[in-house]
């Protein structure tokens, strides 16, 4: 199961809020709710929240047995 726990301390970590991922970085607001609910997105949001938040993959999910 993929996690995305290791996003929310990204986020914490860079100083930034979902509320600056969706009004400036244009985040969708559903994207977040996904991720939220533990739900996939897409590699291409990945890649986009890696580039914002300067960070790696690893950063953002992780697999869970």
């Amino acid at each position: 199961m993929i996690s995305y726990a290791p996003f929310w301390e990204t986020v914490k970590k860079k100083g930034e809020s979902t509320y600056t991922l969706i009004n400036k970085y244009n985040i969708s607001s559903s994207t977040i709710d996904r991720m939220r609910k533990g739900n996939g997105i897409s590699t291409a949001k990945i890649d986009d929240l890696c580039r914002i938040l300067h960070c790696k993959v690893e950063d953002i999910i992780e697999f869970k047995e």
